[in-house]
C-alpha cells in the first residue's frame, strides 16, 4: 500500500509517533459542519492548546485536494473553518474525494481511519454517531460504530448525542465487541449531559487505567477500538428532562421538514441550538474542551506504558 500517495503528516506529530510521545487526534467536522466562523477558530486554537498544556501534541485531521491531512498548516485550518466547498467526509466517501482531488471534514470514522494510519491511538472528539431513533425501520445507523469495531483507536467522548437511540447505540457497540468505558463514571454520558440512564461496561478511575485497558486491548490482537464517555463538567452539563423535551420538539420539526439521512445529525444540532438560546452550543463546547483534557491524559499515560 502506497500511503505515500495520498497521506501527509506534518512533521512534528511525524516526529512525535515515531518517538512514542503522546498525541491526540481531533476531528474537522465540528470545525467546518458545527460552529460559526470565526467562533470555530478560535475553539480549535484553544483545544489544540488544551493538549498541548498536558504534554501532548495535537492532531487536527481533514481531506484538502485529495490528500489526507494528519495535523493542519495556519492556512488549512482557516480553510477548514471557512468551510466553503467543504464536504462531510466518512468511510464511504473518502476513496472518492481522494481519486476526485476534494476538500472534506472528518467524522468520527474518517478521523478514526486517519488516525490509525498515522499511528496514533487516541481520539478526542464531542460525542459519537450511533443508531438513529426508528433505526429498526430506516436503517438508520452511524458509521462511527463499525470504526469503532475495526480501527484500534481509543475515542473519547461525551457520550452519544442525544438525539440517537442510546440504548440501541450500546447493544450495537455490544455486538461489535467494543470495550465501552466511563472515565471515573458509572454512567455512559448522553453529551450535553451527564447521564443517559445507562451504565458502561467498566468505570475506569483514572487516565491511566483507561491506557491500561486500551494497551491490553491491542496486545491481545483484538481488533478495533474502546469507547470511553467523559461526562461534561457539571457546571456546564443541561438538565436531562429539558433537553429530552428539546430534543422532541427538534426531530418533529425533522418530520415535519422532510429531513433525512446525513442532514439530519446537522439539522437537529441547529435546531437545539436555537430552541435552547445556544445554551447547548455553549455546553458543547466545554465539553469538547474536556474531551480534549482527558484524551491528552490518557495518551500521555499510553505513551509511558
Amino acid at each position: 500500500m502506497n500511503l505515500q500517495a495520498y497521506l501527509d503528516i506534518q512533521p512534528e506529530i511525524k516526529a512525535a509517533v515515531e518517538a512514542g510521545k503522546p498525541v491526540v487526534a481531533l476531528e474537522s467536522t465540528i470545525l467546518s459542519h458545527g460552529m460559526p466562523y470565526p467562533e470555530n477558530l478560535e475553539f480549535a486554537a484553544q483545544v489544540e492548546k488544551i493538549i498541548r498544556d498536558e504534554g501532548a501534541v495535537p492532531a487536527t485531521m481533514a481531506i484538502i485536494n485529495g490528500r489526507m491531512k494528519v495535523g493542519l498548516t495556519a492556512d488549512e485550518l482557516e480553510l477548514m473553518c471557512k468551510g466553503e466547498g467543504v464536504a462531510k467526509v466518512s468511510r464511504r466517501d473518502l476513496p472518492i474525494l481522494l481519486a476526485t482531488g476534494g476538500t472534506g471534514a472528518t467524522t468520527v470514522a474518517t478521523t478514526m481511519i486517519l488516525a490509525s494510519l498515522a499511528g496514533i491511538k487516541i481520539f478526542a472528539t464531542g460525542g459519537i454517531g450511533g443508531v438513529h431513533r426508528g433505526a429498526e425501520v430506516t436503517m438508520d445507523i452511524s458509521a462511527d460504530l463499525q470504526e469503532l469495531a475495526h480501527t484500534p483507536v481509543a475515542v473519547v467522548c461525551a457520550g452519544a448525542k442525544m438525539i440517537l437511540d442510546i440504548g440501541l447505540t450500546l447493544e450495537y457497540l455490544e455486538t461489535m465487541g467494543v470495550p465501552v468505558l466511563g472515565l471515573d463514571t458509572d454512567d455512559f454520558p448522553s453529551f450535553y449531559c451527564r447521564s443517559s440512564g445507562f451504565g458502561v461496561d467498566y468505570n475506569a478511575k483514572t487516565p491511566a487505567e483507561a491506557a491500561r485497558i486500551a494497551k491490553t486491548k491491542w496486545d491481545l490482537g483484538l481488533a478495533g477500538g474502546l469507547l470511553i464517555g467523559n461526562p461534561v463538567p457539571e457546571e456546564y452539563a443541561m438538565d436531562f428532562n429539558e433537553m429530552s423535551a428539546v430534543i422532541d420538539k427538534a426531530l418533529a420539526s425533522a418530520k415535519a421538514d422532510g429531513i433525512k439521512g446525513k442532514d439530519t445529525t446537522p439539522y437537529l444540532l441547529a435546531h437545539i441550538v436555537e430552541y435552547t438560546g445556544g445554551r447547548s452550543l455553549a455546553t458543547n463546547i466545554q465539553l469538547a474542551y474536556n474531551n480534549a483534557r482527558a484524551a491528552a491524559r490518557i495518551a500521555v499515560e499510553y505513551a509511558r506504558l
